[in-house]
């Protein structure tokens, strides 16, 4: 099984279901990626700030090796972290990235967060996180538009294939398609039911730009942080409407929970150990929810997100166990205003 394509504006075709690679272990990782592309699984969502790169482009490569797949079959994506703004980073460290997967080029590249950090070399620290050589978070003076002229000169070098943007407000992509001579092709959100932004949804339709959605479960990847605020929010897993609409129709909640997002083009990147999980998270373009059943899961919305870095540096300063434990795999803990 291998899931259906979105068409980008750039006519290159990109799986609407992926496998995100955010706190998948290195010690697993070349397994997992491997054990995805035997399930049918074809694009691959890594990111310099996962740390995990190597080890899955281990994974690509022996899929490739025993000729389970081509590279051209695959779709894999990373993102530029935020202390590579200044434009004479972008391409060194993408070449490295590329280095760390074994491959010639990105089919999408990613700007994680439309931030600019002082910059810390790979020798020192990598992946080098929000904060500098002195533990401190330094911002820099880089505007946007200089990182994405340089993201642009990557699609010129053939590095990247396609471009996109990640946790970018609608404000910012107006700005930015004043001034791209390449278009975004992709925007990367946090997206479930209880934060649906739709008016951010119709901005990039509008636009012909597609959107991929992380944490497609809500609290569910926040509570294995130990995160108060997904600790205290209930389970889309366990929520009756949820629950009514799986039994419905015979699957599970989390495959109801991706079909919403699919279902209205929106592409997402579970992840799962479990071989059955795996299967099942890839097999959600298979059924149709009617247009009551998506309208009553979008009704759940609260304007509630996870992923928001002074919220987690709140948490983290008033508990060190918690902030070792967002540090690593957030790299949060700082504080940054991002969706202010």
């Amino acid at each position: 099984m291998v899931s259906p394509t979105t068409k980008l504006n750039n006519g290159r075709e990109m799986p609407l279901v992926g496998f995100g690679l955010w706190k998948v272990n290195n010690d697993t990782c070349a397994d997992t990626v491997y054990n995805a592309i035997k399930t049918g699984y074809r694009l691959f969502d890594g990111a310099c700030d996962y740390g995990n790169e190597q080890e899955a482009g281990e994974g690509v490569a022996r899929a490739i090796k025993e000729g389970i797949v081509k590279r051209e079959d695959l779709f894999i994506v990373s993102k530029l972290w935020n202390s590579f703004h200044e434009p004479e980073r972008v391409k060194p460290i993408t070449q490295k990235q590329l280095n760390f997967w074994g491959i010639d080029y990105f089919d999408l590249f990613y700007i994680h967060f439309p931030i600019a950090i002082k910059y810390v070399d790979p020798s020192v620290r990598y992946p080098p996180g929000f904060t500098d050589e002195n533990n401190k978070v330094t911002p820099i003076n880089v505007p946007l538009e200089r990182t994405w002229h340089a993201m642009e000169e990557l699609v010129d070098a053939g590095l990247a294939k396609s471009i996109g943007i990640s946790n970018y407000a609608g404000a910012l992509i107006l700005d930015l398609l004043r001034y791209a001579r390449i278009l975004p092709t992709s925007l990367q959100i946090e997206h479930h039911p209880y934060l649906t932004q739709e008016p951010l949804l119709q901005l990039c339709k509008d636009s012909n730009i597609a959107v991929t959605a992380y944490s497609s479960f809500g609290p569910q990847s926040y509570n294995e942080l130990d995160m108060q605020k997904a600790k205290d929010t209930p389970l889309l897993f366990d929520n009756k409407t949820i629950k009514e609409i799986a039994d419905k129709h015979g699957k599970t909640p989390a495959q109801v929970l991706l079909r919403w997002a699919t279902q209205r083009d929106v592409a997402v990147i579970p992840k799962s150990n479990n071989q059955n999980r795996l299967a099942q998270n890839l097999d959600v373009c298979s059924f149709d929810l009617s247009a009551d059943e998506l309208k009553r899961i979008s009704a759940l919305d609260q304007g509630l997100r996870f992923n928001n870095p002074p919220n987690v540096s709140a948490q983290a300063r008033q508990n060190p166990q918690l902030k070792r434990k967002l540090t690593l795999a957030l790299q949060y803990g700082v504080p940054i205003p991002i969706f202010a």
